[in-house]
């Protein structure tokens, strides 16, 4: 009786995060798009990424929109970065654009926070939007769209980074399927009035709460966290929305070693337990239930204790399951992760807790 109980709470837990919770954006209705043509400033940070550069820039000048300006910060490069930088601007020197460099000696680089600090504290226009050196936005009205979410009372604009398809990885649509996960949660609670994250890969927001939070010094003895934590400690229910059209993404190259996935993984796991408690709480329970509603179908089948009563509640939340990641998979484009999304699912949950238990014993100290 206590294992049909204990899965039933469980059940429940899931029904919470998929019929409640997540439906905030599953049924979000996308307001008409309205140009705001914001001043805005397009900030990238950049160490030895010559080459990504190289692709990245021309996307950024090709950009539909009247008033922008591109803060390039060389964050203490080996390599030709900023050569290509310096090119760059010579050769837009007369665009409608400004392009900004921002040098950083390699004796006094201090990681990805303070050169993203500089980077913003250089820009020129009261609105910031952010991405990283190997993405590059998908259309050229990426900035107007990010931009066209911006209000009087919103600050923080959430955006989609999605990573480049390849055909025949699986570690490609593991990477894509839990990027897909991520950005489920963090639309939602965003839109339950929950903000607790974005992407630096996606991001914007005003330079003037930036400027008023002090900049990352809350969190500046963490590596990482220059977006979520950041996102976390000045989003709220008021002064945050998000922006999923498709011509609004930006798309990075994933990675194609497991192990450097895992790498990156734990790197940007370690941020979570400095997130608010509610939000801990929040995503604890969902990773636990995750865990626990495959594990106790198991035990149930093994065992064969209430084994009919639970395999049935299990494909009740399979269908709920699929109708949402359905929905979500549509909405950012990633359809091809619809049909084996359980295989990914189960997949990322085994990765989950290697690189929390890998955590514990070895936490990471590299960056």
């Amino acid at each position: 009786m206590l294992l049909l109980i204990t899965f039933c709470v469980v059940f429940l837990v899931q029904f919470y995060f998929y019929l409640v919770l997540f439906r905030k954006y599953t049924s979000f209705q996308r307001s008409e798009i309205e140009q705001k043509n914001y001043p805005i400033s397009i900030v990238v940070c950049a160490k030895n990424e010559a080459g990504n550069l190289e692709r990245l820039l021309p996307k950024l000048a090709q950009q539909e929109y009247s008033s922008f300006e591109i803060v390039l910060v060389d964050d203490g490069s080996t390599d030709n970065t900023l050569n290509e930088m310096l090119s760059f601007k010579k050769a837009h020197a007369s665009s409608a654009f400004k392009v900004t460099i921002v040098q950083i000696l390699q004796e006094i680089s201090k990681g990805k926070k303070e050169a993203l600090s500089m980077g913003i504290q250089s820009a020129q226009n009261p609105y910031i939007l952010l991405t990283d050196a190997d993405c590059m936005p998908v259309s050229e009205k990426w900035i107007a769209l990010m931009t066209s979410h911006f209000s009087q009372k919103t600050a923080i604009v959430l955006g989609y980074g999605a990573y480049q398809k390849r055909n025949n990885s699986f570690l490609n649509k593991l990477i894509r399927f839990e990027t897909l996960l991520t950005a489920l949660q963090y639309f939602s609670y965003a839109l339950a009035g929950k903000p607790y994250m974005g992407v630096g890969r996606n991001l914007a927001y005003k330079k003037e709460a930036f400027i008023n939070a002090g900049g990352f010094k809350e969190h500046s003895h963490i590596r990482s966290g220059d977006d979520d934590l950041f996102v976390s400690q000045i989003a709220n229910q008021n002064n945050t929305t998000i922006c999923d059209h498709k011509e609004s993404f930006t798309e990075s190259k994933p990675h194609t070693r497991f192990k450097n996935w895992i790498r990156q993984k734990r790197r940007h796991i370690t941020t979570a337990t400095h997130y608010k408690p509610e939000t801990k709480i929040l995503l604890g329970l969902f990773f636990i239930s995750q865990v626990a509603i495959y594990a106790l179908l198991l035990i149930s089948i093994i065992s064969e204790t209430f084994r009919f009563i639970i395999i049935s509640l299990f494909l009740i939340r399979l269908i709920f399951w699929y109708i949402t990641i359905h929905k979500v998979a549509m909405r950012l484009h990633e359809k091809d992760l619809i049909a084996f999304g359980p295989l990914y699912e189960i997949s990322i949950i085994f990765i989950q807790l290697y690189i929390f238990l890998k955590n514990i014993i070895s936490p990471p100290k590299y960056w």
